[in-house]
């Protein structure tokens, strides 16, 4: 080992690398974390040993660590302050994400509440 690969590997993740193999064990990393948590998301949600109503919780601790792990070591994001657009447009992502499902939701819920058959109707299908 040189004076040279200790510091190379020694980078956070997300931050770039000065060498290809510190840089290609970085994604290597990133592929055994994502595969682990989809390995357990897919074991919790099959097996009975969990109780029932945990699994869902446990599904989403599992996915929002799924997203931790994408975000650090495949987009690269980091919180050093060369960062703060790729910071900025995720959480400005995130945002029209959040209020588009909010929206669809919101309009669903009242379509479903207005648009239904209403209670004269059903009475008048009713004697016949």
């Amino acid at each position: 080992m040189t004076e040279r690969e200790p510091e190379a590997l020694n980078v956070a993740p997300g931050a770039p690398h000065d060498s290809m193999i510190s840089e290609t064990m970085a994604y290597v990393i990133g592929l055994g974390l994502a595969l682990i948590l989809t390995g357990i998301s897919f074991w919790a949600a099959s097996t009975s040993s969990l109780w029932g109503p945990g699994v869902a919780v446990g599904l989403v601790v599992l996915a929002i660590a799924q997203m931790g792990v994408h975000l650090v070591f495949f987009l690269h994001i980091t919180s050093g302050p060369d960062n703060t657009n790729n910071v900025l447009a995720l959480a400005f992502g995130v945002l029209i994400v959040f209020l588009v499902m909010v929206g669809t939701i919101w309009i669903m819920a009242h379509m479903n509440a207005n648009m239904g058959v209403s209670p004269e109707l059903m009475n008048l299908q009713m004697q016949h």
